[in-house]
């Protein structure tokens, strides 16, 4: 199967036309409805049923396709990351996150690092739920990670990185926006954003909250949900400090509770590149630095 064939099968797909699949493709008919039928007689069934109107999906070559488009998208981005790579850098650092926000001083970091260490690329990956599988898979090099999520993982190097307070997260007009921090009580009456991945240190406030009866709750499926509902009034959440963009969209009120989030950043025990220990070095000195920075 080449590249030419899978850009084919799919270019057919949305069209169900062979002339017009070819057109969009600067290629003659009869060489484009060959490269089909080579396609087809490769994989042992058939893609296209073929009539007089054009062309259409079988259900075996519906799912065919579906998944080619997802491996041509990836093959796409591991091109466009090879050409990247290839012109400027000799070496790759890739730092796994759940959202961007999560590292807030990462494009800080990456441009200081990049004054002593040209060579060597710093590559965000962005992979909410299956990051720590991917970092143990040694697919990625960092992971941002919460310290309870480290315990008992072996080859695994663990940095700490700073400590995050839980805070109030509300629409700029309410009238909690106003106080300096909040405590559980200021929350009676009031609907809670609860679930979408919260962490275990958050799960326990919720529970508390919710179990004391004085409080409504309403499921969120993630953050960006729960921001969503939050500016449409639909209620308020409690968050991870190290969630906060700071673009001031939100009210981010510290809550007055005993639970912390330990923010670290995990490398495989095995990696003892240079350029890995700089860059570590660099993040961890830009947090210390940031005293006044709130978490």
């Amino acid at each position: 199967m080449t590249t030419k064939q899978i850009d084919y099968c799919i270019e057919l797909a949305h069209t169900l036309n062979f002339s017009k699949a070819a057109d969009n493709l600067f290629t003659s008919q009869p060489t484009f409805s060959y490269q089909i039928r080579l396609l087809e007689e490769e994989i042992g069934f058939t893609i296209f049923e073929r009539s007089g109107k054009g062309a259409a999906l079988t259900p075996a070559g519906e799912q065919f396709v579906s998944f080619l488009a997802g491996m041509r998208e990836d093959l796409k981005r591991a091109i466009e990351q090879g050409q990247n790579f290839s012109a400027r850098y000799k070496d790759n650092i890739s730092v796994s996150m759940m959202v961007r926000q999560a590292v807030y001083f990462l494009p800080e970091a990456m441009r200081l690092f990049g004054m002593t260490n040209p060579d060597v690329q710093i590559t965000p990956v962005f992979q909410y739920e299956n990051g720590f599988e991917s970092f143990l898979r040694n697919e990625v090099d960092i992971l941002f990670a919460l310290k309870e999520q480290t315990k008992q993982i072996a080859g695994v190097k663990v940095h700490d990185l700073f400590e995050s307070r839980i805070y109030l997260i509300t629409d700029k007009n309410d009238k909690l926006a106003a106080k300096n921090s909040v405590r559980e009580e200021d929350l009676y009456g009031r609907t809670l954003m609860v679930g979408g991945g919260s962490p275990a240190a958050l799960k326990v406030i919720q529970h508390r909250m919710i179990s004391s009866g004085k409080i409504q709750y309403f499921n969120s499926p993630d953050h960006d949900t729960t921001l969503t509902n939050v500016a449409a009034g639909r209620g308020i959440c409690l968050a991870p400090g190290f969630l906060n963009d700071h673009s001031g969209q939100f009210a981010w009120i510290p809550f007055e509770c005993e639970e912390t989030f330990s923010c670290v950043l995990c490398t495989h025990k095995a990696d003892s590149r240079t350029s890995l220990s700089s860059f570590i070095e660099i993040m961890k000195k830009l947090y210390r630095d940031a005293v006044a920075f709130p978490l």
